[in-house]
């Protein structure tokens, strides 16, 4: 297998399991796409510029191993969960659902604590959160129901489900260029599907 299909392969895995441990952990849908623009759309494509920038690294990116990756996954939804949420998710309860859920090695609070502060040195401390696809999904849906009752008959869950797909496959990036694009071509995706199953 040649680099670059492993580095794929590496990623289709890490965000399938963020997917995963979002549904696990039962957060709220703006928790979990701030949390996989973080990781999928800034952290890991910020990660081949890092490691060259920084020779000397870090233990938890050198080699970037599938538990590091998954390690870093649930810190971009703790990170993400700090931003949203009042009452922002516990690194105790992360440790212990990392515990569960990471087969190939136990993390502990002070390694989830290091892969934050890592990670935020990968993404140069940019942890802005209003440019994400679930936002513009939620504007472009009520604006579609404001001038077209069609838009009613717009699935949300769908359409959540579809960027999921989107992340996992990564074809969110290959496809659609910003999370705006991503979230018109959802909407218009579940629309589009209605109408082919739609009676009559």
């Amino acid at each position: 297998m040649r680099r670059s299909e492993c580095h794929s392969d590496l990623r289709l895995r890490a965000v399938g399991f963020l997917v995963h441990s979002a549904h696990e952990l039962q957060i709220r849908p703006i928790v979990k796409y701030t949390a996989l623009s973080l990781f999928a759309d800034r952290f890991y494509p910020s990660l081949t510029r890092y490691l060259q920038e920084n020779d000397k690294g870090n233990w938890l990116l050198r080699p970037i191993r599938e538990s590091s990756l998954q390690l870093f996954a649930l810190v971009s939804i703790w990170v993400s969960s700090k931003i949203h949420d009042s009452c922002p998710l516990s690194v105790k309860s992360l440790k212990c659902f990392g515990d569960k859920i990471i087969r190939e090695q136990h993390f502990t609070a002070r390694d989830f604590m290091e892969a934050e502060v890592t990670f935020l040195k990968v993404l140069d401390y940019e942890i802005g959160a209003g440019n994400i696809a679930f936002r513009f999904l939620e504007e472009l849906l009520l604006q579609f129901k404001a001038v077209a009752k069609v838009g009613e008959l717009v699935n949300f869950e769908a359409c959540l489900d579809i960027i999921d797909i989107l992340y996992e496959k990564e074809e969110s990036s290959v496809l659609c260029s910003s999370p705006l694009s991503l979230a018109a071509s959802t909407l218009f995706l579940n629309r589009g599907g209605s109408f082919l199953f739609s009676p009559g």
